[in-house]
């Protein structure tokens, strides 16, 4: 059997993934949310409010479901990664506290205002609480992302007398500067991933000749939402982000574009295979100049190869990190193309009759959660072999205690019990679909009449 310590990666990795499924829609959805709440109150249109309802309730079910598959994960550092958990918990464990503390409860409480109290609450009160929502899930995102960032690049702490990390400065720390480029795009990306599963409803409805209302303000609201923040997660997050990396993370640049010399006018690679056994990029298609351009300024810049640095600091699995980085990167691409082609349809009036367009608006909503599952992985596979860049090896931060065998037979019982998890959550989704957007109080009718019938 393989050892212990790729058992508690592959353990991580999956209930990372999976978990990641909820939040990056309940993030950005919370935003698109506020913006239906606000057209309602700005237009006096009852419609918008119609039409956030029924995103809150389908919000709702990520919500409990992203909280259900997060909380084993905080578990995780103290059965998995024990000696991480102990090198670093009294730096990291600060933006964890307030995640829980602060963000997610505040989170929790104004949700069920949003779901149960739209009747007992004023227009505006309601609209406040999706406004509170929208800033709880936003600030959960960045206790994380800042937790992530300390690991890319360690900042803020000070070494202890028994060789753990301490936090020395906590504002260098919150605030470090690799956080606010992580964090900027990847909540970006999160609006992307709620744009796309707006306008795929939205062309569901219209393809199903049902809610056309509703559907034409869904189209609306996630096409004009989805090219805006599709463009602003390559540029200039994305952009802002890759410089980073090039400047603190060299090696991990050189992998994820599988170079393996140094040298100026650095290209680009758009089609290859990384040869790691001979040291080379096979069938390369580049455009040279554009890597050293990007992530220097200048078009001959030199950008390192992995042959300058030692290979035991090599990411270990250097071709999935240069395909995970290339799948972000064109899916990136394929989905700007798409809200641009959408929204000149819907701009001229043509979207509602090119049906085929409408198919591909609604079968394009699983590219963004492969995106964005793409681009996790290019930055924890980047990372490595590091846990805490520099300081601590992946190696070294695992449980010495917890054997492979105990390993995998939680893994075991983590896929069983998140394969119901995901059938009970795509059945309570379709049947939310299948009810619609409905007028207040509709929805609960209809589901007592269900409940009577059943």
């Amino acid at each position: 059997m393989m050892d212990a310590l790729f058992w508690h990666r592959l353990q991580f990795a999956f209930t990372a993934v999976y978990h990641y499924i909820f939040p990056q829609l309940t993030m950005g959805l919370a935003f698109l949310i506020v913006l239906m709440k606000w057209m309602a109150i700005r237009r006096g249109d009852a419609r918008w409010d119609d039409a956030a309802r029924f995103w809150i309730r389908i919000f709702g079910l990520n919500f409990a479901v992203g909280v259900v598959t997060g909380v084993p994960m905080e578990f995780q550092f103290g059965t998995n990664w024990a000696r991480f958990s102990e090198y670093s918990g009294k730096v990291i464990g600060h933006t964890l506290g307030m995640e829980g503390l602060f963000a997610f409860f505040l989170e929790s409480g104004f949700i069920a205002i949003l779901i149960w109290g739209e009747q007992r609450v004023s227009r505006r009160v309601h609209f406040a609480s999706a406004v509170a929502l929208w800033l709880g899930s936003w600030l959960s995102g960045y206790f994380i992302v800042a937790t992530n960032a300390f690991m890319q690049r360690p900042v803020g702490y000070e070494l202890a007398a028994d060789g753990t990390l301490r936090l020395a400065s906590f504002k260098a720390f919150v605030l470090n500067p690799w956080a606010h480029a992580q964090y900027a795009h990847t909540i970006i990306a999160s609006v992307v991933t709620a744009s796309f599963a707006v306008t795929a409803v939205g062309a569901f409805y219209l393809l199903q000749d049902r809610h056309a209302e509703a559907a034409r303000r869904f189209l609306r609201v996630g096409l004009s939402a989805g090219l805006v923040s599709s463009v602003l997660v390559a540029l200039p997050t994305g952009d802002v982000q890759a410089k980073l990396v090039a400047k603190y993370q060299p090696v991990a640049l050189a992998a994820m574009e599988g170079r393996f010399e140094s040298g100026p006018m650095a290209g680009i690679t758009l089609i290859g295979q990384p040869n790691v056994a001979e040291r080379r990029l096979d069938n390369p298609v580049t455009v040279p100049g554009a890597l050293s351009f990007l992530a220097y300024g200048t078009f001959h810049s030199d950008v390192k190869g992995l042959a300058e640095f030692p290979e035991r600091d090599w990411p270990d699995n250097i071709e999935l990190l240069y395909y995970a980085f290339h799948v972000m990167a064109g899916l990136g691409t394929i989905m700007i193309l798409v809200m641009v082609v959408g929204n000149a349809l819907s701009l001229t009036g043509r979207l509602e009759k090119r049906r085929g367009v409408l198919w591909m608006l609604m079968l394009m909503v699983p590219f963004p959660y492969i995106a964005n599952t793409a681009g996790w992985l290019t930055t924890e596979l980047g990372r490595q072999p590091w846990l805490v860049y520099g300081l601590l090896r992946t190696a070294d931060g695992s449980s010495a205690s917890v054997h492979s065998g105990t390993a995998l037979f939680t893994m075991i019982g983590f896929c069983g019990i998140y394969f119901v998890l995901g059938v009970l959550f795509l059945y309570l989704v379709w049947r939310e679909i299948g009810h619609g957007p409905v007028p207040a109080g509709a929805h609960a009718a209809a589901a007592g009449r269900e409940a009577g019938h059943d």
